[in-house]
């Protein structure tokens, strides 16, 4: 089938990204909607007041709803309005409503339907990891699996690329000239830019192939070792740069003593070294000629201040 009416809930920084591939696309639909809290939408404050122009500007519709405060049955209500309906809200709206927006999306019976999947293979990693967060995500996909009326897609990415440079994860920590390597040097991670899963998933739905096959999709923009990385910002930075392994022994006691710090259960995971990386070669982008912005590219556009 063709979108014609999409959903996308939330406009934060991947929501924003896949609103404006949508819009962008070569078959745009004819309504792009976004599901946004209504106070975010009636907010007096310049930041959300530029967000609710910067959408409009774009000609999409901005709909009020919370998936946190609404019902199950007031969400539905709203999805039933839509084919297809993509969760672009993460982990941060709280335990459950993962849930709750994919029962949701199936008592709508809408047609098309992409979870807040993206990120690792969480199949891979299985229950019980130290990101207590990722079980939900397989009770997501346990209940999409068990349904046949609402066709779905995971979109798999990998870690968001931002995520892997941002100081406070503690892996490229260009104040001590330090990389940290969680697990082993050996360790690879997969990452992708948020504006490149917008463009990605924006192919996925309006494009030649019907994708919305109840799998999960792998995409990425580059797949490096720790030990490659810390090449990497030597090579840029043009200094020495110290390499540093947190071992699985050093974050579980870590975490032990500070249990709910979600850094350090995302370093755990990412420390496993199973179900967060994959072969570029393999992902559904580049087996399609779509080249996605790699970790050297990244740090180019976006470390002010460094001579390269």
């Amino acid at each position: 089938m063709t979108s014609q009416k999409i959903l996308v809930i939330g406009a934060g920084e991947l929501g924003f990204q896949v609103l404006r591939a949508l819009v962008a696309h070569p078959r745009r639909p004819a309504t792009i909607a976004v599901l946004m809290r209504p106070g975010s939408i009636d907010s007096s404050s310049p930041s959300k007041q530029k967000q609710k122009t910067a959408l409009q500007q774009l000609g999409i519709d901005l709909v009020s709803g919370d998936i946190v405060e609404d019902s199950e049955r007031t969400l539905a209500s709203i999805f039933a309005n839509y084919d297809t309906v993509i969760g672009c809200t993460g982990f941060v709206s709280g335990t459950g409503v993962q849930l709750k927006i994919t029962r949701a999306a199936l008592v709508a019976e809408i047609p098309r339907f992409i979870p807040w999947q993206f990120g690792v293979d969480y199949d891979a990693i299985g229950r019980g990891s130290p990101q207590d967060l990722f079980d939900e995500q397989l009770d997501v996909r346990d209940l999409l699996r068990s349904q046949a009326k609402t066709h779905w897609a995971i979109v798999s990415t990998g870690m968001f690329t931002s995520f892997l440079f941002e100081p406070s994860f503690g892996v490229v920590d260009l104040e001590n000239a330090r990389v940290n390597a969680l697990g082993s040097l050996e360790n690879q991670v997969t990452i992708t830019t948020a504006q490149d899963i917008g463009l990605i998933t924006a192919e996925i739905v309006l494009g030649d192939e019907d994708l919305f096959n109840n799998r999960p999709i792998f995409i990425g923009g580059d797949t490096i070792s720790y030990g490659e990385l810390a090449q990497l910002v030597e090579r840029l930075t043009r200094n020495p740069i110290t390499r540093n392994v947190l071992t699985m022994e050093k974050m579980q006691d870590a975490l032990a003593s500070d249990p709910q710090n979600g850094l350090l259960k995302y370093q755990a995971v990412f420390g496993q070294g199973h179900g967060v990386a994959w072969e570029l070669a393999s992902t559904w982008n580049q087996q399609r000629g779509i080249q996605a912005e790699t970790a050297e590219e990244w740090a180019r556009k976006n470390w002010a201040g460094v001579r390269f």
